[in-house]
């Protein structure tokens, strides 16, 4: 069979096909029939993932870009991506890859990725550029291997895998998450075909579990209101706490969506009303020197850690605390 071709490991036998239980869409699938991500297919009475290894993208990148602001600043993660997606949002900032199917062109074994992060002396892996829940299977042997070699693993998501996906990532190495928070129920249901719950609820788990980091791209004309997440963020307050990083990040025009760029004064009024409300660590992202790109102790207001374009300029922490007044940071250094 094509080396791209594995078993899927979650899926269960329903009357006249399969159910696969990679992520929360559930897709029936009939004898040669494809799920909606064009990544899992129904073959002899068995559910295979025809991307295993299957690598669209891969770059050294700052922790930062991820963005990732409280996770061993100023590190770096050999990334990858594949191909495809299980979101149909119309702004994808990387429609090149996530809109199209595996292509079985350009392979990498887990072993390979490993030895190729080592070369370069990454500090860790990351799964991203399109969503990486498409490369379960193979995130699963990356993750074990690079244990064994000292790296970190992590995961940058829509969040929209099943709860067994998400629990047996973390039991296989995954460090840390950041997922997008896209907007309401309203957003989820009319740009992403898909239900906010099912994200929020991977939001609960994963920040009790692992480093969690959230991120909300705000679009003009669709999400671009505090009021769109004002009962969200009270809700992580009063569920999660207010320690959870939170990115408000800048949008520009791609894909099929054509709305201009989002204004900064929007962004910096939806940030400063999540702040308001009582969440300690706010950023904005794409937008290069900002003041909210910094992190700041929220007991003496002192600049702790200041950032540029996705990197850590200083840094200023004692283990983990405020050198001016001692307050301790949630952070991994």
């Amino acid at each position: 069979m094509n080396k791209f071709f594995k078993e899927a490991k979650f899926y269960r036998k329903e009357k006249n096909g399969l159910i696969c239980e990679t992520c929360e869409r559930e897709c029936f699938l009939r004898e040669e029939e494809t799920g909606f991500c064009k990544t899992r297919k129904n073959i002899n009475g068995k559910i295979y993932t025809l991307c295993w290894g299957d690598i669209s993208s891969i770059s050294l990148n700052p922790i930062e870009k991820k963005p990732f602001y409280h996770f061993y600043p100023g590190t770096y993660a050999m990334t990858v991506g594949s191909w495809s997606c299980n979101f149909t949002c119309p702004w994808c900032q990387n429609f090149e890859i996530s809109k199209f199917p595996p292509k079985n062109e350009y392979y990498i074994s887990p072993e390979e990725f490993i030895e190729i992060c080592l070369k370069y002396r990454a500090d860790g892996t990351s799964i991203s550029f399109n969503e990486p829940t498409l490369l379960f299977e193979w995130s699963l042997e990356v993750f074990k291997i690079a244990k064994q070699k000292n790296l970190y693993n992590t995961y940058v998501s829509n969040g929209y895998m099943t709860e067994k996906v998400l629990y047996s990532l973390i039991d296989s190495g995954l460090d840390a998450i950041n997922i997008d928070l896209k907007g309401d129920k309203k957003v989820y249901e009319k740009y992403c075909a898909s239900d906010f719950e099912k994200v929020y609820r991977n939001i609960k788990i994963s920040s009790k579990l692992i480093h969690t980091e959230i991120v909300s791209l705000i679009i003009t004309n669709v999400n671009d209101r505090f009021s769109i997440f004002e009962d969200i963020a009270k809700r992580i307050l009063d569920e999660i706490g207010d320690e959870i990083p939170w990115h408000i990040t800048r949008y520009f025009p791609a894909y099929k969506f054509k709305e201009p760029e989002t204004d900064i004064k929007k962004m910096e009024e939806i940030i400063e009303g999540i702040k308001n409300l009582g969440f300690k660590y706010v950023y904005i992202g794409n937008v290069p020197y900002h003041k909210y790109n910094n992190t700041y102790c929220p007991n003496c207001s002192n600049l702790l850690i200041e950032r540029g374009i996705m990197e850590v300029i200083e840094n200023k922490l004692k283990d983990k605390k405020c050198p001016f007044c001692n307050f301790e940071i949630n952070i991994k250094i």
